[in-house]
């Protein structure tokens, strides 16, 4: 494991520098923003990315001693301006549009060296930023693997969405399930191996669904009881193993309303029962323990529903965790 780098205790001289943090060998991070809401029903979560920067995420990464480079926001359509086009996936043109802008910037930043951390938006965007990430790794022919951290498999299709929104169809698109139109990004699928996508906290899942997990070939599958029954390092630990098995390292997909709505209110489909807030953190660590993730994105933050912007404070804590900081 890499030897830690250890600060002193904030003085005024040092500014951003706590006690107790640590950070793994120092990265240089590019901080790419999606505002992207055209994958759900309730709005709000396309400002996601303006309230997790509010809430000092680059000044929070920079005291672990990395350098960060935030790269803006990727255009997104607006989508009064747009029709929603077919019901059964409803702003599929403009979604793959913005995906595909995604995945380019989030390519772009790994050949330049530096480990892209997304912020969304409506999990949509993680068909842009995945495909991005596997792109880059399959020119150097290797595989990666995806940590799925979310209540909800994300695993329908156009044929089997009770709503047409498509954040609830990212994964099932980056397994080649479909819609076409995402699965195909870069004219290849699956982007993810199904023996190296890892489900974790999953606790709303469709019925349609559990049947295109299947199909899908997904076995690693870590629903709340687990958790609660396992504890969540044993959990992670063997999630980790899966998703790092014969590939260059991981994706982490976070999904906000994985935690529960009691520590993070402010999420685009809040679901009772989810991880708590040293769960939340633990998970993370042990991530950062491993030092094998090459991206990160965290998504379905909504400062209109949430108080005081508690969900993106904890959203930057969170990062801050799975880059290396630590109680002591």
């Amino acid at each position: 494991m890499p030897k830690a780098i250890e600060f002193p205790m904030q003085t005024a001289n040092a500014p951003g520098i706590y006690l107790g943090v640590q950070a793994l060998p120092p990265r240089k991070i590019k901080v790419i923003g999606v505002p992207l809401d055209l994958g759900a029903s309730r709005r709000g979560v396309d400002m996601g990315p303006s309230a997790v920067r509010v809430a000092g995420l680059e000044a929070r990464l920079e005291a672990l001693g990395h350098e960060v480079r935030d790269g803006g926001n990727i255009s997104v359509a607006v989508a009064e301006t747009k029709s929603a086009g077919n019901q059964r996936s409803r702003y599929l043109k403009e979604i793959t549009e913005t995906c595909l802008r995604t995945a380019e910037m989030v390519e772009k930043a790994l050949r330049e060296g530096m480990t892209p951390v997304i912020l969304g938006g409506d999990h949509s965007v993680a068909a842009g930023s995945v495909s991005g990430v596997a792109n880059f790794y399959r020119e150097q022919h290797q595989n990666i693997g995806l940590i799925w951290i979310d209540a909800h498999a994300d695993m329908n299709t156009p044929a089997t969405s009770p709503s047409g929104n498509v954040h609830g169809m990212p994964l099932a698109a980056l397994l080649g399930l479909g819609p076409e139109p995402l699965s195909n990004l870069f004219g290849f699928s699956p982007k993810v191996q199904p023996d190296n996508v890892v489900l974790v906290g999953v606790r709303d899942i469709d019925a349609t669904e559990k049947e295109n997990i299947k199909r899908a070939g997904v076995t690693e599958v870590y629903t709340m009881r687990d958790i609660d029954e396992r504890g969540m390092r044993t959990v992670m630990e063997e999630a980790l193993r899966a998703a790092g098995r014969g590939t260059a390292g991981y994706h982490v997909s976070l999904d906000m309303d994985w935690i529960d709505p009691e520590d993070a209110p402010g999420v685009g489909t809040p679901v009772r029962g989810g991880a708590t807030y040293r769960e939340a953190h633990l998970a993370m660590e042990i991530i950062a323990d491993h030092g094998r993730m090459v991206s990160l994105e965290v998504v379905e933050v909504n400062p209109v529903i949430d108080e005081h912007n508690r969900t993106a404070a904890l959203a930057v804590e969170l990062i801050s965790s799975a880059f290396g900081k630590k109680i002591l």
